[in-house]
């Protein structure tokens, strides 16, 4: 952590439907990947299904952390659009939803609220995109230059912590909504 109260995540891997986070003590912190499906799940629900594990190792050092550890993405059909379900909640969020326009024409921003019902914003980017309380930024994500090992790192300020998984979870849809073109 740095005098200012920002956390650093490097992100390893640039592929935004698997890829894991560490902090800067080599921590765990998030990791994102292919839910294992058991034949019967698989027949029910033939789509792509990624988990985002917030990890234990890095969240028990932050007491402020809230939320839950997990969240799901459920793409639809060859990958398009589907939902989110965070933790065992038996609601879903189509991702449509989930990630609303901005509200002038050709905005780079994207919307999403928060499971307490408050909105953010995410200003969208190839290489750099930020969050936002208002015009209080909670966290950014910027692609790290070529002669680092990581892809990109992920500042964070101390008041986003509580919304964390959230935030990263946001940020995940949106870097899969660039590739894969939604």
């Amino acid at each position: 952590m740095s005098s200012s109260n920002t956390y650093t995540l490097l992100q390893y891997g640039d592929d935004p439907l698997r890829h894991h986070f560490i902090d800067t003590e080599n921590r765990p912190a998030f990791s994102m990947l292919t839910t294992k499906s058991s034949l019967n799940q698989v027949a029910q629900d033939p789509n792509l299904v990624l988990r985002l594990t917030r990890e234990t190792a890095w969240s028990s050092q932050h007491p402020s952390i809230m939320g839950p550890d997990n969240s799901f993405f459920y793409l639809g059909p060859e990958s398009t659009a589907g939902y989110i379900i965070y933790g065992n909640n038996a609601s879903n969020i189509p991702m449509n939803f989930f990630l609303r326009p901005g509200k002038r024409e050709q905005s780079l921003s994207r919307y999403f609220r928060a499971q307490s019902g408050k909105d953010y914003k995410w200003r969208i980017g190839s290489h750099r995109m930020e969050c936002f309380d208002g015009r209080t930024v909670l966290a950014t994500w910027e692609v790290s230059s070529p002669e680092h090992e990581y892809y990109a790192r992920l500042h964070i300020k101390q008041n986003a912590l509580p919304l964390i998984t959230e935030i990263v979870t946001a940020l995940i849809l949106n870097r899969m909504a660039l590739a894969l073109g939604w």
